[in-house]
């Protein structure tokens, strides 16, 4: 069953940047559609960006302009570079493997990874 690993998570002051990073665990031979989601303390999960496999993407208004979603295929790895973080986007952030398409077609996966803290003072 392949599984999501986040990292790359921390604390940063208000206008910083930081780097998610999320690898698929599966098969080298496979491809995702993968999400970021977040969750605040008190408030429930959000969608933050996805990507396809054919690299569309997508995002929340709130992020738009300062978060950018991308992919190595090769590794099946995703990355969310987050820019002009702000203390509202302190959450944890999780990642999720969506859909996976290899030699067998198309499947419904929607697995959960563990969660990176993403913390932003002001």
């Amino acid at each position: 069953q392949v599984q999501p690993v986040e990292s790359g998570g921390g604390s940063v002051q208000a206008g910083g940047s930081l780097r998610l990073s999320c690898a698929a665990s599966g098969s080298p031979y496979c491809r995702y559609d993968m999400s970021w989601y977040r969750q605040a303390p008190g408030k429930e999960r959000e969608f933050v960006s996805g990507i396809a496999r054919d690299g569309s993407t997508s995002y929340a208004d709130s992020v738009k302009g300062r978060f950018t979603i991308s992919q190595n295929n090769a590794k099946n790895t995703v990355y969310l570079q987050m820019n002009s973080l702000q203390p509202e986007d302190t959450a944890m952030y999780h990642c999720k493997i969506d859909r996976s398409l290899c030699a067998s077609g198309i499947r419904v996966v929607d697995n959960w990874g563990q969660g990176t803290q993403v913390t932003v003072s002001s």
